[in-house]
């Protein structure tokens, strides 16, 4: 059965859209089927899948607005090794519009991949780092929610908010979502406010604090302006190592 994954957090600057692209990547290189959403008007998932957001013949905008459908917008990524939905500045007339709608707005994403989400064993859907309708969406159309998490204080105060978030998503519109995980990123084990959050996600979260951590590490920084996930512009560097074992563990964790 096909998972649908949104990763999430309306904290900006944790590696959201990084860790999309580079556990999409590492899926594929797992012999998993990936599609990857880009739901984010910043369109960084797809210009870091090496597709040029300014250049596109369509995008996840016009499948929103029920214009096109999704299979004939998506694109294949075969450097990446994924499927990409993708996704530009234009998704902000699509916030607008769908607040316009009076009923079904929530669903529009969720209509649109229940088409084509059954030829993938994954999909990933890379939400803005803020709750609007195109998060909701993306929140709507998932199974579950994978946390991207910088272990700092303010980190944990958004995490409440975004928890919060999620429940109310639950209670309306989507009673089987779950939290499939949260996930330390720019982790480093040496700095005592790193240790000091991870006992206290550990101590409140339990097993849905994923054992996988993704370090600082330049070689992530440095892929996304290839166009390319770190698995493949720096195969054998800490980061991309980081997410082959993130991928691993949610092959294990939800029998992917």
């Amino acid at each position: 059965m096909t998972k649908i994954i949104a990763l999430t957090n309306q904290k900006g600057g944790v590696g959201k859209t990084t860790t999309a692209v580079n556990l999409a990547a590492s899926l594929a290189a797992l012999d998993r089927r990936v599609l990857l959403v880009d739901l984010d008007p910043q369109g960084h998932a797809t210009m870091g899948s090496g597709v040029d957001k300014h250049e596109l013949d369509g995008s996840v905008l016009e499948v929103l607005l029920g214009e096109r459908d999704a299979a004939g917008v998506i694109l294949d990524c075969p450097e990446a090794g994924y499927a990409l939905l993708p996704g530009n500045g234009d998704l902000t007339a699509a916030e607008v519009a769908l607040l316009d709608r009076e009923a079904g707005r929530e669903r529009c994403l969720d209509d649109a991949l229940a088409v084509v989400a059954g030829e993938y064993d994954v999909v990933l859907i890379d939400c803005p780092p803020s709750l609007n309708m195109l998060t909701v969406n993306g929140l709507t159309a998932a199974h579950g929610v994978l946390i991207p998490l910088q272990c700092e204080f303010y980190a944990l105060e958004g995490l409440s908010a975004l928890l919060d978030t999620v429940e109310q998503i639950k209670d309306s519109v989507n009673p089987e979502l779950e939290i499939y995980g949260i996930l330390r990123t720019m982790f480093d084990a040496r700095n005592s406010l790193t240790r000091d959050v991870t006992k206290q996600l550990r101590d409140y979260f339990g097993d849905t604090l994923l054992k996988a951590t993704i370090p600082r590490n330049v070689r992530v920084a440095e892929a996304p302006s290839h166009g390319l996930p770190v698995t493949k512009y720096a195969r054998f560097s800490r980061g991309s190592q980081a997410h082959r074992v993130l991928a691993k563990e949610l092959i294990r964790r939800l029998s992917l």
